[in-house]
Parts: C-alpha cells; sequence; structure tokens
C-alpha cells in the first residue's frame, strides 16, 4: 500500500477497500514527508518489502521508544483526524477533506474522533 510496482516507498498509500472499513473505505492518501522519508529508511534497514504487519510493529516500537503506552494504529489515527480538522484551514480545505482522508462515509462519523480543545475554546470565544 506504500509501495509503487518497483518496491520504492510512493508518496502516498494506497489504501484499497478490503484494507478498510466500510464498503467504500478505498482511497489514497498523501504520505506526511518526514513519515515517507522514515518508510524509506526502514525499507533499505530490511532490503525491501514491506508488509501492512512490518508497519505496524515498526509503529508500536516507535510508540514504546517513545514511552507511549497504550498507544495503537487506531489512537494514531484518532490524533491524525484531530490534527488535520484543526490545520485544515491553513491548508484551504475543510472538514470534508478530512473526512475523505479518514475515508467516513459522513462527517457526523469524523466528529466523532476529533477531540475538543479547551484553550482553543477560549481563544475562539475571545475572537468573536
Amino acid at each position: 500500500m506504500i509501495t509503487h510496482a518497483d518496491g520504492q516507498v510512493g508518496d502516498a498509500i494506497a489504501l484499497e477497500n478490503r484494507a478498510s472499513q466500510g464498503k467504500g473505505g478505498g482511497r489514497t492518501i498523501p504520505l506526511n514527508t518526514v513519515l515517507r522519508l522514515e518508510l524509506e529508511r526502514l525499507h533499505a534497514e530490511r532490503g525491501g518489502g514491506l508488509s501492512p504487519n512490518t508497519v505496524t510493529v515498526w509503529f508500536h516500537t516507535l510508540y514504546h521508544t517513545l514511552g507511549l503506552t497504550g498507544c495503537s494504529s487506531h489512537s494514531g489515527r484518532r490524533t491524525f483526524i484531530t490534527r488535520a480538522a484543526k490545520k485544515v484551514v491553513e491548508a484551504g480545505g475543510s472538514l470534508r477533506d478530512v473526512q475523505q482522508l479518514a475515508g467516513h462515509t459522513s462527517l457526523s462519523m469524523t466528529q466523532r474522533y476529533i477531540e475538543g480543545d479547551s484553550d482553543a475554546k477560549r481563544k475562539l470565544v475571545n475572537l468573536v
């Protein structure tokens, strides 16, 4: 899902329907530049081939190394969606873009993943 046909790490994740929840969850997700560089390094260390399990174990090891307990690929997903929702306007997008990256069929599902921020609420009220 992250390598091209030639085996090199690409610039996006090609997530097929069969690898995601729901009937139409397949999508292409651009890779963060830093993440792409790290995946290229992992790819080179392993001498090729990155299976989904290899990447999952790699993330688990990173979480452990950083001292983050109880983290999973799903908690990383929640963090990504929350941070993307906060930054999407800076990128010239909308919550619909976050919804599509998440592969959700509705904005209401995406909203379930977005955590609130008390400091941001305070700043927002003072801006109005």
